[in-house]
């Protein structure tokens, strides 16, 4: 079966560009701190506070480029300490979620929905899909071999001619099968 880079994603922000000009002022650009497995997808080397009823994370990083919607992703611990209870929603899907603030170093805002927990995917390149009968929003079974060896289910399958081929866990997940970015994981289907 295929073997499967796996990433392991931590608490992070997608900003839209009213956002961006909110918090950081008008006329900002993000700048670059490095590139991340999806093509034209990046880490912003700038970082935000978001703000929730029972606790806050400082230092939370941006990831560009710029999207249409201002949009959270946490894990659901990270959800417990900020005081909200997010659902396991793909990208993009913030309808009806909760929000929380967020504080840059130039204003704030207060978003009243967009936090999720994302649900677990892969990213395949469509030739990829192609190749071993994948197709977009396929549910997949995924083995982890990591320390603490363990199988996911319900795993997204994302196929694009955008993509690189990656899975995307959060650190939750990560935790669980003792596994770190760069590690491999075996497609079941």
């Amino acid at each position: 079966m295929p073997m499967i880079p796996i990433g392991v994603s931590a608490r992070h922000i997608h900003l839209s560009q009213k956002d961006v000009f909110a918090l950081f002022g008008e006329g900002y650009e993000l700048s670059n701190f490095k590139d991340l497995s999806q093509p034209g997808q990046f880490a912003a080397q700038e970082t935000v506070a978001v703000v929730g009823p029972k606790g806050q994370f400082d230092k939370v990083r941006i990831l560009g480029p710029i999207r249409p919607q201002t949009q959270i992703e946490v894990s659901r611990t990270d959800a417990f300490a900020l005081g909200i209870h997010p659902p396991v929603r793909e990208s993009g899907h913030i309808e009806g979620t909760p929000g929380l603030r967020v504080i840059g170093p130039q204003g704030e805002i207060t978003l009243e929905q967009g936090v999720i927990v994302a649900a677990r995917h892969i990213h395949f390149h469509t030739s990829d899909a192609k190749e071993w009968g994948i197709q977009d929003k396929q549910l997949l079974r995924v083995h982890m071999r990591g320390e603490r060896p363990l199988v996911f289910e319900n795993v997204i399958a994302r196929v694009s001619d955008q993509f690189a081929l990656d899975m995307h866990i959060d650190t939750d997940e990560g935790n669980a099968a003792g596994v770190k970015t760069g590690d491999k994981a075996e497609l079941l289907l």
